[in-house]
């Protein structure tokens, strides 16, 4: 599936409210998609190396979290492929905090 990303987190920025917690990836939001939060879809872009304000990719994977209420898409360009190895390495940074699992997406594209 193809979404858009409205980074509202951008490469190199923090966290609005835990001020420790930096970016290395780009992060934002799925407009029209509904999370578990009742907010717009979570998701993180990988794959690009410059800070964005919107991004155009597919879904390759989904954050499965077990200690809180919603879930994160992972996005990532659509010529490019990643392991859930790769995936893991891109989100840890956030996902530490979390227990969760990665459902890696089959993709048709």
């Amino acid at each position: 599936m193809q979404v858009t990303v409205t980074i509202d987190r951008p490469m190199g920025s923090f966290h609005p409210q835990h001020k420790n917690l930096y970016y290395p990836i780009n992060y934002g939001y799925i407009e029209g998609i509904i999370g578990g939060d009742g907010e717009y879809q979570d998701a993180y872009v990988i794959g690009v190396d410059i800070p964005l304000s919107h991004f155009t990719g597919k879904v390759i994977a989904i954050i499965h979290r077990f200690n809180d209420n919603e879930d994160k898409w992972v996005i990532a360009p659509i010529s490019k492929t990643y392991t859930k190895k790769e995936i893991e390495q891109y989100v840890y940074f956030q996902e530490q905090f979390f227990e969760y699992e990665i459902e890696m997406m089959i993709s048709h594209f």
